[in-house]
């Protein structure tokens, strides 16, 4: 998918020894969006902004290695292996002859790099360009920044795409605002701007900009531009998609200290397992502390300091959890770590809690899972019919405001709470809006200026597809109930490809499927952690047609 950006020189780090500057060139091609102003929180802003770019470049994907050099040597050995081995027919004869010819093969080498040096200095130039130019291009789809009413924040994907950061910085964070314009923009921003984030100090006068004049030069000072033309994989853009649809799932939270996640990373950079499993399993039971259990070694690190106080007992294991790493450097700045568990298996997010700002680290279910194969959690989000008034009727309130809980814009419209969240869901999943998970807040930001197709990015698989047709052919049936404390349970009887499957699904008080069950061979391979099979989806949006029909 090819994206187009046009900047207006370059982003620029400025230091001497009283003041530093950050000033961000913005993407002019979209909405003038712009920031200024004077940095309170130096040394916590330092800390996070370098922990989000510890998110851009981390890439924990398996790299083979590579043997090239080995095999050559190998190969040059080989002639002289062979001779020493038939060198014992005659033993002296042999030695005079393999040392004339080391002799030899020893000067042939020695002017075979003399002659070629040139040639290998340049292909290294030429493959540190290509690392340079591939890191730069990443950096310039990541971060995505937004300025609100409220608070600037900044999102971005590892280079793996199985993590997600995003920083957000109330307007605390700085002492003096000068001006700025809400929206949505892509910066420029390059690789070797994080070395001089590094020169931020407290008892520098620190100024962050994004750009305001890079939306007001002449349109006939050409020069000033930079075009930039990036293939964006559809896996960036659909992992973006997917993270704040896994962010409204149903999860288990509770509060770390940050001498728990301490020690987290403290027996992660002292052990490595060699053989799985690579888990942690968290034990939570109400009222006592966390347990975390490291597998394969079984270490058990209770965290003393931070009580569960869930309603029931859970057991949740994570994979993937080296790229907890990336939350070292915000312990000595955090007053708290907000953990959100979806399920074994399924993503989990991490808070730190920075005071006027917060950092929250999404993780897909396993480091070779990225975001956009980790599950279509946007099929378990709420889901309803809803007309285009109504839908443009949300949206426009929330342009107005910006931000809003499902509660708030239902009042201010007079839309149902299920319509407001099925709007919502529709919008986030067309890249116009994302959910906030430490505030609970529904904020607009539209990730590209121009619509996304989304009839290519809504579907990494088949499954709604699938669904739909069997909708369609009209063979399912079902009956509903509500169970206390629990939410409807819908269960069904669907006949397809001459067999009967029997979908369990259990739809919250805010319509998101909860939880479910299936005897089909998608389910019992994958559970939940891919998301919900064609059966289950097939019997949820036929529920959703009759309450639809029934209602009319």
């Amino acid at each position: 998918m090819l994206f187009n950006y046009r900047y207006s020189g370059q982003t620029e780090v400025y230091s001497n020894a009283t003041s530093a500057g950050i000033s961000f060139a913005p993407d002019t091609h979209r909405e003038p969006t712009f920031f200024a102003g004077k940095l309170r929180k130096k040394i916590a802003f330092r800390e996070a902004i370098s922990a989000l770019h510890d998110v851009v470049v981390s890439d924990l994907r398996f790299k083979p290695k590579d043997k090239t050099a080995y095999k050559e040597w190998a190969a040059q050995q080989e002639s002289m292996w062979l001779a020493e081995y038939m060198g014992h027919y005659d033993a002296a004869a042999a030695n005079n002859r393999i040392t004339a010819l080391n002799e030899e093969l020893r000067s042939i080498f020695q002017e075979k790099e003399r002659v070629k040096a040139p040639y290998y200095k340049a292909r290294k130039a030429y493959f540190d360009y290509l690392y340079q130019k591939d890191r730069d291009a990443w950096f310039v789809l990541d971060p995505v920044i937004s300025v609100h009413p409220d608070e600037i924040f900044f999102e971005c994907f590892s280079q793996d795409e199985s993590a997600y950061g995003k920083l957000s910085a109330s307007y605390n964070v700085f002492k003096e605002v000068n001006e700025f314009k809400c929206g949505t923009t892509n910066i420029d921003y390059s690789a070797a701007l994080y070395n001089e984030f590094q020169k931020i100090r407290d008892y520098k006068e620190t100024t962050f900009t994004v750009d305001p004049a890079g939306f007001s030069v002449q349109t006939t000072q050409e020069e000033m531009f930079r075009e930039v033309k990036i293939d964006l994989p559809d896996s960036w853009v659909r992992g973006f998609l997917q993270v704040s649809s896994a962010m409204t799932l149903p999860a288990a939270s509770f509060d770390l200290h940050p001498m728990d996640v301490y020690n987290f990373c403290s027996w992660l950079r002292r052990f490595k397992e060699k053989k799985g499993p690579r888990s942690i399993r968290f034990v939570l039971d109400p009222g006592k502390p966390v347990k975390a259990i490291f597998e394969p070694w079984n270490k058990e690190i209770i965290c003393a300091r931070s009580i569960y106080t869930g309603p029931q007992r859970r057991e949740i294991r994570i994979w993937g959890r080296r790229r907890l790493l990336i939350l070292e450097r915000l312990i000595p700045v955090a007053k708290k770590f907000t953990v959100h568990l979806t399920g074994s298996g399924l993503p989990s997010f991490y808070v730190a809690d920075l005071g006027d700002m917060q950092f929250t680290l999404g993780l897909s279910g396993w480091t070779a899972n990225d975001w956009s194969r980790a599950g279509q959690f946007d099929l378990m989000a709420p889901r309803a019919t809803v007309e285009d008034a109504t839908k443009l009727r949300v949206y426009s309130e929330l342009q107005q405001m910006w931000m809003g809980k499902p509660e708030e814009i239902s009042a201010r419209t007079g839309v149902s709470v299920p319509e407001v969240l099925a709007t919502l869901g529709i919008y986030t999943q067309a890249g116009k809006v994302i959910y906030d998970l430490h505030t609970g807040l529904y904020r607009l930001r539209e990730l590209s200026r121009e619509p996304l197709p989304l009839d290519q990015l809504r579907f990494s698989n088949p499954k709604e597809e699938s669904a739909t047709r069997l909708m369609k052919e009209g063979k399912i049936t079902f009956s509903a109930q509500q169970v206390p404390s629990v939410g409807l349970q819908v269960e069904g009887q669907i006949t397809a490809e001459r067999r009967t499957y029997h979908p369990v699904i259990v739809i919250d008080g805010d319509e998101r499927m909860s939880t479910g069950h299936c005897d089909c061979y998608d389910y019992i391979t994958n559970k939940l952690y891919k998301g919900p099979c064609e059966h289950m989806l097939a019997l949820r949006m036929t529920h959703e047609k009759n309450k639809s029909n029934n209602n009319a």
